[in-house]
């Protein structure tokens, strides 16, 4: 069965500067049991809620199925990580997810794509094993909440 694996709601940026220089120190309490979204403007205390540039991006996705073993949310600083979703192939389409709270529809627009910050947080060689497989940017459809655990999925056209 599919599920959410892990969620981030992290209100900083930690991927500043130079790779080289390594990421700014994670916050507490930012990979969470839930989140809440709002339509068009995306996770309630997300350092991407409601910023005009990122309205059609404001939530990320990503299978566990594309990372390394033992990388998580923290290193690739996606918002959802699920497993048993090819979330990589739906750009163009809306996925819908219900953790048990209702529905909530995340329209995939593109691609999220690695970049080098990869080598560092995860381990060298992961932004090349990355590229196509980094996951997808979204922008919610509908206000709701997405719980960690079992998962319902659908996708539309």
């Amino acid at each position: 069965m599919p599920e959410i694996v892990q969620l981030l709601a992290s209100p900083v940026h930690r991927y500043v500067g130079r790779p080289a220089e390594g990421p700014a120190p994670a916050p507490p309490g930012e990979l969470v049991d839930e989140v809440r979204l709002r339509a068009g403007l995306g996770i309630l205390g997300d350092r991407y809620f409601g910023k005009p540039a990122h309205r059609n991006a404001s939530v990320t996705v990503i299978a566990r199925e594309s990372l390394p073993l033992g990388s998580d949310l923290v290193q690739v600083r996606r918002n959802i990580l699920t497993a048993g979703i090819a979330v990589d192939e739906l750009v163009g389409a809306v996925l819908v997810l219900d953790s048990g709270d209702g529905p909530v529809r995340l329209r995939v627009n593109r691609p999220a794509n690695p970049c080098a910050w990869m080598d560092v947080t995860i381990g060298p060689g992961a932004f090349r094993a990355l590229r196509r497989r980094g996951g997808v940017r979204c922008d919610p459809l509908d206000d709701g909440v997405l719980r960690v655990g079992p998962v319902a999925v659908a996708v539309e056209g």
